[in-house]
């Protein structure tokens, strides 16, 4: 349709036209035209609802407090450790060396 001089090597299932290999794209298992991919992208984005944000800003939410319990647990295990293990006293005085 767009390149006359070049061999059509499929044709779109949304609008039935031929085109060339540069004109066509696969999307969803489908090889599907330019055009006809601007309009199931578009109708696919103006069916995302309020909700979908509202369910993306929760994960998010989620996922940063998860990540921030688990780096503050973390923090506090460290904090509980001796001064003695740090010095390398621990080492010395361990059972091994009695």
């Amino acid at each position: 349709l767009n390149h006359l001089a070049r061999e059509a090597v499929a044709r779109c299932p949304e609008c039935r036209f031929f085109f060339c290999r540069e004109c066509i794209a696969e999307h969803d298992d489908r090889v599907i035209c330019a055009t006809c991919l601007k309009k199931i992208v578009k109708a696919s984005a103006a069916k995302r609802s309020p909700v979908h944000l509202l369910k993306r800003l929760t994960f998010g939410a989620f996922g940063l407090v998860t990540a921030w319990l688990f780096f503050y647990w973390v923090g506090q295990g460290l904090l509980s450790i001796p001064t003695e293990f740090h010095d390398g006293k621990i080492w010395r005085t361990g059972f091994w060396n009695e």
